[in-house]
């Protein structure tokens, strides 16, 4: 049995950035800084008896062809790493695989893809685990979102990680020191909506319009670089400010990121005195991302709990692994 482990991300700023239009469009790229979290989604793949093919997931799929699996992901992973016959595939996970805006359908890709690789004998790298799930959800699958998720949940760890005109994408480790990432941990909180969404259907039905839109991107990408100068400083405080600013331009830029729902929670995240706070990923619904004290995150718990999770933001800094592997025998 091989048994993959690969973490979900959180995005500080310039996400949307990440998106081929906008990236290979931009005379700088695009540029997100985020980071990676120590909650996963693991991925289990068996070799069977017989030559059919057992898929477990929200369902279970018990098939004899791979081509009739209609999880896509496994599918289209199968496909890409030639282990097409014979396999029990599981996928786990310690959040909702998908509708969170943490990335979590990027990370289930990229484990599968771990996974059946290493099950076919091949130990491959970060770098091509990233641009596999990237060719199969955006160039296979056709899936309207960016290239930000596959990366992260590659590399892990805290990063810049720029997206250049020509397609290249550079991951820039943030190197900081154990006491801001203990001071990360304990000042930003992750809150969950309740509320779960499809990034790909948010995101093919936004609708960028005008300049005006474009400058907001324009001004996301530079967030993403101020926001790697406040941890590098350990100014959390004013990284925690600029997540409203981030917030407001992605609510700028389309009419599907929020809702009546969404911006009344916020204005109660932020009347506990939190620094600031923005929604993760595409919009919609997900997690926000709070900054503030530990007094502050006492506070979120009273306003919210029980009916909302909420995380401390703490870094995974392997990124997607191989925790398991009895093959050899």
């Amino acid at each position: 049995m091989i048994i993959s482990r690969t973490p979900v991300r959180v995005s500080f700023c310039g996400g949307g950035t990440d998106v081929d239009w906008f990236s290979q469009s931009s005379e700088n790229g695009g540029m997100v800084t985020s980071l990676a979290l120590d909650r996963y989604i693991h991925v289990t793949v068996n070799k069977r008896f017989d030559d059919r093919i057992r898929v477990s997931y929200s369902k279970l799929e018990i098939v004899d062809n791979f081509e009739d699996i209609e999880h896509e992901l496994v599918r289209e992973s199968m496909r890409m790493t030639g282990v097409t016959s014979g396999v029990e595939i599981t996928t786990i996970a310690d959040i909702p695989s998908r509708g969170t805006g943490l990335g979590s359908s990027s990370s289930v890709t990229v484990g599968l893809l771990n996974a059946l690789h290493c099950f076919a004998g091949r130990s491959v790298s970060a770098s091509q685990l990233a641009s596999e799930a990237c060719q199969i959800e955006i160039n296979i699958l056709e899936q309207p979102i960016g290239r930000q998720d596959q990366y992260a949940a590659s590399f892990g760890g805290i990063n810049t990680i720029k997206f250049c005109r020509n397609g290249d994408v550079l991951v820039e480790p943030i190197d900081i020191s154990e006491n801001i990432q203990s001071r990360i941990s304990q000042e930003f909180t992750l809150i969950f909506t309740g509320k779960s969404r499809s990034a790909s259907s948010i995101l093919s039905n936004s609708v960028v319009e005008g300049k005006s839109a474009i400058k907001n991107l324009q001004r996301i990408r530079e967030q993403a670089d101020e926001a790697k100068n406040h941890l590098n400083t350990g100014e959390l405080s004013k990284l925690g400010s600029l997540l409203n600013e981030a917030w407001n331009m992605k609510r700028g830029i389309s009419e599907t990121v929020s809702n009546n729902f969404l911006d009344e929670m916020y204005s109660r995240i932020i009347s506990t005195g939190a620094t600031g706070a923005k929604l993760l990923g595409a919009g919609g619904g997900g997690f926000f991302l709070v900054h503030g004290s530990l007094e502050i995150r006492e506070k979120l718990e009273l306003e919210f709990s029980p009916n909302c999770k909420m995380i401390p933001l703490n870094i995974d800094n392997i990124g997607s692994s191989i925790i398991h592997n009895d093959s050899h025998r």
